[in-house]
């Protein structure tokens, strides 16, 4: 199938929001004169990920972005972290999301990211390499800042077991794995993930790092958390589907992970940290620069939500500006533009929630409505009308000539 016309795909995570000044939004309140020209320029609407009055976990909302239905391909977010830093996984592997935390001497979580770690990660992980329990390999990988990705591989596994995170910013308990069914392969999976957890807890007592921080007076990374447990299953890619070249630019292995998963080639962007430091012009340099061999282009801009979750408005406002910065830099291009984000984290509630967010698509031919401004509520009244995440990439597909047409 040939492709009539390249397109890049932006998502600005958690860009969307609800009323936090004079019952404007960030996205209305911010400076963003070339994304509200677009929307001028342009087709407009909202977007549901995952449907209306679902909140959509970043993994889940980002597959359906992609055209994989949640229902059917989402085995759980370890996979993805696991695939996002590098990692090669084999079908029957069991995946982790982790943290570096804080445990008190009664084994409270007082923090789950030991205070964010910064470039300590990478030391830190050396420590927990070799360990095996019952003939199951644990291999610890780390990811940015706190983050890490346990992987479980051998035989008789099962992802059917419960986080030992906590989840709370209060200090509780550090939880115990437990079965969430009755098969063996569970059963024996929670018992090795909570011996993984003990030994952990060990070996990062003594590290010399975790000594120097205390002494320091910061917090130590003397555990690791584990939750979001995922079974690996390959599934189709994007060529399979479409006969189409993909390509992905993102700073946090989440986002590369799922990229990886559904056949896009991840590209390496010096800059690209997943946080609200992001180079955006690096990222924009990288994106045209991939036209040349690639037919899809994913961007991801993460700083909005980290923005978000710390309900930090400034930031949020800055990282817009960033957004438009960069779609300045990309529409130039003689493609289909498409920005949006895959859900909302409103600054209020500092956590993701249903609230749809604004959707434009740019390019020659694309239907122009009477929208002015690229925000929540102006797009309200675009053209495109209230999409799902797989509803846009159907759209995306087709405005590239690869779509497929039911009947004949």
């Amino acid at each position: 199938m040939s492709v009539e016309k390249k397109a890049i795909l932006v998502v600005a995570d958690g860009l969307g929001d609800r009323a936090v000044k004079d019952g404007k939004t960030p996205l209305q309140l911010a400076r963003k004169p070339v994304l509200d020209e677009l929307a001028r320029e342009g087709s407009t609407g909202l977007m549901s990920t995952l449907g209306r009055g679902v909140i959509p976990g970043s993994d889940t909302a980002h597959l359906a972005l992609f055209g994989y239905d949640p229902a059917v391909y989402y085995k759980g977010r370890g996979p993805f972290e696991a695939l996002g830093v590098g990692f090669e996984l084999k079908q029957g592997d069991v995946a982790f999301r982790c943290n570096f935390a804080t445990v008190d001497k009664n084994l409270r979580v007082i923090d789950r990211r030991a205070g964010r770690l910064k470039d300590e990660g990478p030391q830190l992980a050396k420590f927990l390499q070799g360990i095996k329990v019952e003939g199951v390999r644990a291999i610890f990988l780390p990811s940015t800042e706190h983050r890490g990705t346990l992987i479980l591989r051998g035989d008789g596994l099962s992802p059917a077991v419960s986080d030992t995170d906590p989840h709370s910013s209060e200090p509780l308990p550090l939880l115990e794995s437990a079965p969430q069914n009755n098969s063996q392969a569970a059963k024996k999976t929670a018992r090795i993930v909570n011996e993984v957890i003990r030994e952990s807890r060990s070996r990062l007592a003594s590290h010399p790092l975790n000594k120097q921080r205390e002494k320091e007076g910061r917090l130590p990374a003397n555990v690791i958390l584990t939750r979001g447990a995922g079974v690996y299953e390959k599934v189709e890619s994007l060529k399979d589907r479409y006969g189409i070249r993909s390509c992905c630019i993102a700073g946090s292995a989440l986002y590369k992970g799922v990229a990886k998963y559904v056949g896009m080639e991840v590209l390496k962007v010096p800059g690209a940290t997943g946080r609200i430091d992001t180079d955006i012009e690096a990222k924009a340099k990288v994106a045209r620069q991939a036209l040349e061999e690639f037919d899809f282009v994913f961007v991801h801009v993460k700083g909005a939500d980290n923005a978000s979750h710390d309900g930090n408005l400034e930031g949020k406002l800055l990282m817009i500006e960033k957004v438009d910065r960069l779609v300045q830099i990309l529409c130039q291009e003689a493609i289909y533009l498409i920005v949006t984000a895959d859900h909302s984290t409103p600054l209020s509630l500092k956590r993701h929630s249903s609230d749809p967010v604004p959707v434009l698509f740019y390019g020659n031919g694309v239907r122009r409505d009477k929208v002015k401004f690229f925000d929540e509520i102006s797009t309200a009244c675009g053209c495109l009308g209230h999409l799902t995440g797989i509803e846009l990439n159907r759209e995306i597909m087709d405005l590239m000539g690869c779509g497929h047409m039911v009947g004949s």
